[in-house]
């Protein structure tokens, strides 16, 4: 993957890579976020919400 992450702050996660692995970079940073809670809070049935958007321009990501 050439994906590079560009900037990470709070619940905010930015990363440039290139379009055709949008998609999996996406569901990457899911899993990855879905793992930090599963890792920081054990199993749990309180749900923390991640949403992607897979946008070539960050205003369109609002």
């Amino acid at each position: 993957m050439a994906a590079e992450l560009v900037f990470f702050q709070h619940d905010e996660v930015i990363v440039h890579c290139p379009v055709e692995e949008a998609v999996t970079v996406a569901e990457a940073i899911r899993q990855a976020a879905d793992l930090a809670g599963r890792l920081t809070f054990g199993e749990t049935p309180v749900r923390f919400p991640f949403t992607t958007a897979v946008v070539e321009c960050y205003a369109d990501a609002k």
